[in-house]
C-alpha cells in the first residue's frame, strides 16, 4: 500500500503545532530566567569561601604551632643560660670564662628573637581571625541567599516540572512528523530569531511580531496553504490567522 502523501497544509498545521509546544518551553524557561545561573554561581562562590576559611585557619594553626615552638626554644635556651651560669663558678681560667659568657649571650639573643618572632605570629593570628570573622560573616550571607535562591528554583521547577516533561516528550513527537528539510529549516530559523519564533501568522496584514505589510496577493496565497511561504523581511514561515486559531485551541485542548 503507497504511503499516504503529507499535504502541506498538514505540514504548515504539524510545522505550527510544534512552534506552540516549543514557544511554551522558551517560556517556562524565561521564568526561570537567569535562577539557574544564579545559584550555580553561589554555589562556587560559598565552596570559595569554604575553601578560605579552612585555609586560613590551617594557617592560624601552623602560626600557633609556630608560638609554641618558640616558647619551647626559649625554654631551652633559658636551661642553658642556667646550665653556663652555674659552669662559669667553675672555670679555671678567664678563656673558658669569656667563651661561656658568649654562649650566655647567644642564648640571650636566641631568646630575644623567638620572642620577637611570638609577637609577629600573634599580629599575624589576630589579622587572620579579623578575616575569618568577616569571611564567616559574608558566608552566612551566601548562605542564606543562596538557600533563598534554591527554594524559588525549586517552586518555579516543581510548578513546571510536568508540564516540561510533557511538553518535550511531545515536541520530539511532532518533529518526527515533519519533514526533515523541513525540520531542518525550522531550527535554522529558530535559533536565527530573539524569540523563538520561527512559524508566524498573519496578524493585521503583517507577519505576527512585524510592522511590514504583506501584500494582498501574498496573503491569499498564504490562506490557500498550496505553498510554504517565508517572509522576505524576517525570514519566518508563515500561516494564515484561521489554521493558527484552529491549531492554537487544539494545543490548549491537549495540554489542558
Amino acid at each position: 500500500m503507497a504511503k499516504k502523501e503529507v499535504t502541506v497544509e498538514e505540514k504548515l498545521r504539524a510545522l505550527y503545532d510544534l512552534q506552540l509546544i516549543d514557544s511554551r518551553i522558551d517560556e517556562i524557561r524565561n521564568v526561570r530566567g537567569e535562577l539557574p545561573l544564579e545559584v550555580e554561581d553561589l554555589e562556587d562562590e560559598v565552596a570559595g569561601l569554604n575553601t578560605r576559611l579552612s585555609n586560613l585557619k590551617d594557617e592560624v594553626s601552623n602560626l600557633e604551632t609556630g608560638i609554641n615552638n618558640k616558647k619551647l626554644s626559649i625554654e631551652e635556651s633559658k636551661s642553658l643560660i642556667e646550665k653556663y651560669t652555674k659552669q662559669q663558678k667553675n672555670v679555671r681560667n678567664n678563656r673558658e670564662f669569656d667563651s661561656l659568657s658568649k654562649e650566655i649571650e647567644y642564648q640571650e639573643l636566641e631568646i630575644q628573637l623567638s620572642e620577637k618572632h611570638i609577637k609577629e605570629f600573634k599580629a599575624k593570628i589576630s589579622h587572620k581571625e579579623e578575616v575569618i570573622a568577616n569571611t564567616n560573616e559574608k558566608l552566612e550571607l551566601q548562605k542564606t541567599h543562596l538557600e533563598h535562591k534554591r527554594n524559588e528554583l525549586d517552586s518555579i521547577l516543581k510548578e513546571t516540572e510536568k508540564e516540561e516533561e510533557l511538553l518535550h516528550k511531545k515536541s520530539e513527537e511532532f518533529s518526527k512528523s515533519i519533514d526533515e528539510n523541513l525540520l531542518t529549516a525550522y531550527n535554522r530559523i529558530r535559533n536565527k530569531v530573539k524569540n523563538g519564533l520561527a512559524v508566524v501568522s498573519i496578524e493585521r496584514g503583517a507577519a505576527g511580531g512585524s510592522f511590514f505589510t504583506i501584500p494582498p496577493q501574498v496573503q491569499l496565497e498564504i490562506a490557500n496553504r498550496k505553498k510554504i511561504m517565508i517572509d522576505e523581511h524576517s525570514g519566518r514561515i508563515l500561516v494564515d490567522a484561521a489554521l493558527a486559531a484552529e491549531e492554537k485551541e487544539k494545543i490548549e485542548k491537549m495540554f489542558s
